[in-house]
């Protein structure tokens, strides 16, 4: 069943049948400009509106939104249409920006255990009015802030790859249509070739984050089980297709594990990845967060801090990255749409 945001203008154009075009381009700027819903779109008339309710249904419904107590940082908790799969969006404001992170997917069959989305089981795709939304609402609610969203990032539950058709049908109704520009978008990725390859031949030049958190197979392989099926050799290959094809900077996410991918040797091993890409590979480094199912921490601030550092000294471009909302289970890795996380047969083995 499409919902309101699913259809393009064209389609919205069909399914609404008889009305006049200065009607559609009314409800058009209305959802996708002023960020409102059709019972606020005053310039429809209200039967019109009433039909919309009908044959078009928001995707999201809302169940709860909490903030940081600066609020700073907002999360969405939503239910799909269906009333089933709960799923998360995380606003974070910045003095200078807004940023959405929006999910891809209910759920994820990554299986990456210390990530709580990646524990709770993947449930079904998003479509492309799913994720859209995501986006609208955020928008709205940062309308009534005063501000203006900034920057839209896939890095909420799911791997965006994996639901690329729908991943791309969003990145263009949010550039073409909202007006974000595509050096203010970026989709992340655990390494899914196929997928990087296909965005590769898409047409606006979007950022690729990848979520790395390893530099050797054996390890990686542990932590990021799609490793696998697409080793460092060949995601390194298509990373460098992609910077071709768009010459734009790849993003390695790295999640700092204390006495797990923190030592020396990770760095080592990192830098020498970074060095085939130089110098237009980025290392985000971000302390692990803390999730129910998996029993171990992140790096202490000082092995934090010393890991960028001799990673900067091996010339490798690197930041370590804010935590926002941390305390509300809103930042990296800690998205579970309010789902109990359990702990995973390799979890257990690690606590033993």
């Amino acid at each position: 069943m499409k919902t309101l945001y699913d259809p393009t203008r064209e389609e919205l154009t069909e399914i609404l049948h008889g009305e006049p075009r200065y009607r559609i381009d009314q409800l058009w700027t209305g959802l996708y400009q002023q960020f409102q819903t059709p019972y606020d779109i005053s310039t429809l008339p209200a039967a019109l509106r009433t039909r919309l309710a009908e044959v078009l249904p928001s995707s999201l419904i809302e169940i709860k939104r909490v903030s940081t107590d600066n609020e700073d940082t907002v999360k969405f908790l939503w239910h799909l249409v269906e009333g089933i799969y709960p799923i998360e969006t995380v606003l974070m404001f910045y003095r200078d920006r807004a940023t959405v992170c929006v999910s891809t997917q209910a759920g994820c069959a990554m299986g990456c255990g210390f990530c709580a989305t990646g524990q709770a089981g993947f449930h079904r795709h998003l479509s492309v009015g799913e994720i859209v939304e995501q986006v609208v609402r955020s928008a709205h609610e940062a309308q009534l802030r005063g501000r203006r969203i900034d920057n839209i990032v896939f890095m909420g539950m799911g791997e965006p790859l994996a639901n690329e058709p729908a991943v791309w049908g969003a990145v263009e109704r949010i550039h073409g249509d909202i007006g974000i520009s595509a050096r203010h978008i970026t989709v992340s990725t655990v390494g899914i070739i196929p997928g990087i390859r296909t965005l590769a031949t898409r047409p606006l030049p979007v950022n690729l984050a990848v979520s790395l958190h390893a530099a050797r197979n054996d390890l990686r392989n542990e932590l990021v089980p799609i490793n696998t099926r697409y080793p460092l050799s060949d995601l390194i290959a298509a990373c460098q297709d992609y910077l071709a094809a768009k010459r734009r900077r790849v993003t390695f996410e790295w999640a700092l594990i204390d006495k797990v991918n923190d030592t020396d040797r990770d760095a080592h091993e990192l830098a020498e990845l970074c060095l085939q890409l130089s110098p237009s590979a980025h290392v985000n480094l971000i302390p692990l967060n803390p999730t129910p199912g998996w029993p171990t921490v992140g790096s202490p601030p000082a092995r934090v801090a010393a890991f960028e550092q001799l990673l900067r000294r091996l010339g490798v471009n690197a930041t370590t990255r804010q935590n926002r909302g941390t305390d509300i289970a809103a930042a990296c890795g800690q998205l579970a749409a309010g789902q109990p996380v359990a702990i995973t047969a390799k979890a257990k083995s690690k606590s033993q």
